[in-house]
């Protein structure tokens, strides 16, 4: 005899709330939007902010008080925009800010950065060599002065247009383009003599 199957179909899982709908609960008071909204930009915020200031310490200063400042400016952003450009943006400006800081100058790197993995199923040559890879970009990047890391990070890594960029710093498009040639040219310069230079020119968008 045939077995009928009596068990009740499980309900379909509730599908996540969208960006602008959590950004509108947010900015009606709902503490529990916005805190979604951070699980879900933090790590490329803190990427932004820790690519400017070379530091995890400020990193997760900046991106906490780049949520902070977004949250109090919501009344004011256009849900209908994506929230991701416009809080990156902010963690930039702030992290330019502590770069430039006094105190932040004359406080010495931490010995050493935290080091990235290797690449999963990579072999022992190819981990040594990622490692080594990092720590020539990392050298090259600190020698990128503030202004123009920030607008290579916004350019290159979160690929925002020039008159994009140029608003969130308050620079004309004609000093992106300047600061972000300037940025290419330097990275090119250290990382040829490692790379080769077709691997060097891959620093373009």
């Amino acid at each position: 005899m045939e077995r009928r199957n009596t068990s009740t179909p499980s309900a379909p899982a509730a599908a996540l709330p969208g960006e602008s709908e959590l950004l509108a609960e947010a900015r009606g008071g709902n503490p529990f939007a916005f805190e979604e909204v951070v699980r879900r930009y933090q790590r490329r915020v803190y990427g932004v902010a820790y690519r400017i200031v070379r530091r995890h310490d400020v990193a997760d200063d900046v991106a906490q008080e780049a949520f902070i400042r977004a949250h109090q400016a919501l009344a004011t952003f256009d849900t209908a925009r994506p929230f991701g450009p416009w809080i990156c943006r902010i963690a930039a400006n702030l992290a330019i800010n502590h770069v430039r800081s006094p105190r932040f100058r004359e406080e010495e790197l931490p010995e050493g950065h935290a080091e990235t993995p290797s690449p999963a199923g990579g072999s022992p040559l190819e981990g040594v060599l990622h490692r080594e890879a990092k720590v020539v970009l990392d050298a090259a990047l600190e020698r990128i002065p503030a202004d123009q890391r920030a607008v290579f990070v916004l350019r290159v890594v979160e690929e925002l247009s020039y008159r994009e960029i140029a608003d969130a710093l308050g620079i004309s498009m004609g000093t992106v383009m300047s600061r972000l040639s300037r940025a290419r040219g330097k990275l090119r310069e250290a990382l040829t003599p490692y790379l080769g230079q077709a691997a060097a020119h891959k620093v373009e968008p």
